[in-house]
């Protein structure tokens, strides 16, 4: 399914973005890598097969001109994308009252345009080849709102949002979307994300709270999301508690906060 297809991967250079790429290429794709830090991504590209076709590239995602000027370097050096997974991102842990405008539009820039850029960008030449597969990373907060994650939450609600969108519109085209949600997968949330410079002790509990839950490995939540393509999901579920919040929400979509608080 993935041997010589090109797969573009943003934030590709630690967690479940460099995990995508190993896997990949252990399936036989050509991988187009980016992400923001060089060092990062350069470790990624290390750790791949001498014989795959891989090629790095430095790239703020949430940068528009920088995201459509990538689609045309991936272009000119693979001729096409046939997979684009959408996955930089980070987090920015804050209440409302503590988060200021400018760390919201930090983090919406990143998790939200970024994602719609890279959509954007790539879904021209998946259209007019009438094949393609846009891959976009929500998370289990997609699914339901958490305490000092409103500006997570908002990104994430968003980009599902945008995804369930395009299942709709993308039919009979060849292209697909694909939404994923990750919940609890084990990354470094101090270096993949920031507080916001007013936190206090919601912040610190949040992130209390965090460490305990960030346990599945990037490599099994990269499984996941593989079975799940090949099995032409539109929805992948992976990493701790992702069942369980999706049908907690599903069945309790009022009254979910109380039992969030037990669980803290």
């Amino acid at each position: 399914m993935f041997e010589n297809k090109v797969v573009v991967i943003t934030g590709a250079g630690s967690g479940i973005g460099r995990a995508l790429a190993v896997q990949f290429a252990e399936a036989g794709a050509r991988l187009a890598l980016s992400d923001i830090h060089d060092a990062g991504l350069n470790a990624t590209l290390a750790m791949l097969p001498a014989h795959i076709e891989a090629r790095g590239y430095q790239l703020d995602a949430s940068s528009r001109a920088a995201m459509f000027d990538h689609a045309d370097e991936v272009q000119r050096d693979f001729g096409t994308a046939h997979y684009v997974v959408n996955n930089a991102g980070a987090t920015v842990v804050g209440t409302v009252a503590n988060t200021d405008i400018e760390e919201y539009e930090w983090q919406l820039n990143l998790n939200l345009y970024g994602v719609l850029y890279g959509t954007k960008a790539f879904l021209p030449m998946m259209l007019a080849q009438r094949e393609g597969c846009i891959i976009n990373i929500s998370s289990v907060f997609g699914l339901l709102a958490f305490p000092s994650q409103s500006a997570y939450n908002m990104s994430k609600f968003a980009v599902r949002g945008l995804t369930e969108c395009l299942w709709q519109e993308l039919e009979g085209t060849g292209v697909r979307a694909v939404c994923v949600h990750p919940g609890g997968i084990k990354t470094n949330i101090e270096r993949a994300g920031r507080r916001v410079k007013a936190a206090g002790t919601e912040e610190e509990k949040f992130l209390a709270q965090a460490e305990k839950m960030l346990v599945t490995p990037p490599e099994t939540c990269a499984a996941q999301i593989l079975r799940g393509l090949r099995k032409g999901k539109k929805r992948i579920l992976t990493g701790h508690l992702s069942r369980t919040i999706f049908w907690l929400v599903r069945l309790l979509p009022d009254s979910y906060p109380v039992i969030l608080r037990r669980l803290g």
